[in-house]
């Protein structure tokens, strides 16, 4: 039950949201070994004096915030970040060096739905 959110400068549309959000989903869902109906996304729009990074050149800003259930392997959420930062930089221009990910594990029981409470992930 994955909450996957990003903070950017960049200007979207909402179709271009929509257009990120579902390809994140399907992203994540390939990456992470799940489906797609508990995944959630939430992309918020920043001025440049909102986000800062070390690092930055000239360009547009995106950070990745994934909450996630524990129990995936670094090579799947290394696997996934990799794609998301690829996606951003090929189709909105993000530099690679104003990209950034992070990840913050929790145990299923702390994600939760309406009609649901997460279990722990495994990986069979």
């Amino acid at each position: 039950m994955p909450l996957l959110q990003f903070d950017t400068t960049l200007s979207l549309s909402a179709a271009e949201k929509t257009s990120f959000a579902e390809t994140v989903t399907e992203l994540y869902t390939t990456e992470m070994e799940t489906t797609a109906g508990h995944v959630a996304v939430t992309i918020r729009d920043r001025e440049s004096a909102d986000l800062h990074l070390g690092r930055a050149v000239e360009g547009p800003l995106l950070f990745l915030d994934a909450e996630i259930r524990r129990g995936r392997s670094f090579e799947r959420k290394r696997a996934f970040a990799l794609a998301v930062m690829e996606h951003a930089g090929t189709t909105h221009d993000v530099p690679d060096e104003n990209m950034k990910v992070v990840f913050t594990e929790h145990p299923g029981a702390a994600m939760m739905g309406v009609d649901r409470v997460g279990g722990e992930w495994n990986a069979e």
